[in-house]
Order: C-alpha cells, then structure tokens, then sequence
C-alpha cells in the first residue's frame, strides 16, 4: 500500500507539471491542443521517471538505461493514449480543452500507467 500511495504522489506531481505546461502553452502562448498537450505529457513524464526511479519504487540499484528503455515504451503508449483521448473527446464532444485532459489523464492514469510501471518498468 505505501507503494501505491507514493505512486499516487508522484503522478500528482507528474501531472501538475503536465497540466501546468499545456495551460501555459494553451493559453498563455496560443499553441494548438494536441501540440499543448503532447509537449505536457512529455515534461509531465520526465518528471514520473525520475520520481518513479528514485522514491516510489527505490528502482536506483536497477541500470537506469534498462528502465528507461522500458519506461519510453511504456510511456509512448501512455502519450498516444492521452493524445488521442485529448483530441477524440475536445472533437466530438465539445468538452473543453482542460476538463478534457482532465478525463484523459485520469482514465489513462487508472486503466494503463501504475500496473505497467510497477510490473514491467520497475520491477
């Protein structure tokens, strides 16, 4: 369980970073949603590996290049995902850009992220 909630912490985190890129990008600079939200969800997952490595799963003893290889694959499918739920949803149901993310990322967070990280990332 203190696994889990410390996951939980680091994708509050992660996810912080990542909203608070594609607001600014969004709103502040006037860039396009997908490219908003494609660019958050990179920095977003930066920050989770690092967290992820170093704190939630105590993973240092691990080489590094191993995990991150296996966290960029993890993590692509992680960015289609989003990007595509980002788009699909601020398309054909008039959601607005970030409640959209918001829907997104947490279907995202809950049906793919933890299990593929603690099972095959960092394991």
């Amino acid at each position: 369980m203190i696994t889990f909630t410390k996951a939980q912490l680091a994708a509050i985190l992660a996810t912080s970073v990542d909203f608070a890129i594609t607001f600014l990008l969004l709103h502040l600079a006037g860039a396009p949603i997908v490219a908003s939200g494609a660019t958050g969800t990179i920095c977003g997952g930066t920050t989770h590996f690092l967290i992820s490595r170093n704190w939630v799963f105590n993973a240092q003893e691990g080489k590094w290049a191993a995990q991150l290889n296996r966290y960029v694959l993890v993590w692509i499918g992680n960015l289609l995902l989003n990007v595509s739920g980002l788009w699909l949803l601020t398309h054909y149901t008039g959601l607005k850009d970030m409640f959209a993310k918001v829907i997104t990322a947490v279907t995202v967070a809950v049906c793919y992220n933890y299990v593929l990280q603690k099972r095959f990332v960092f394991k």
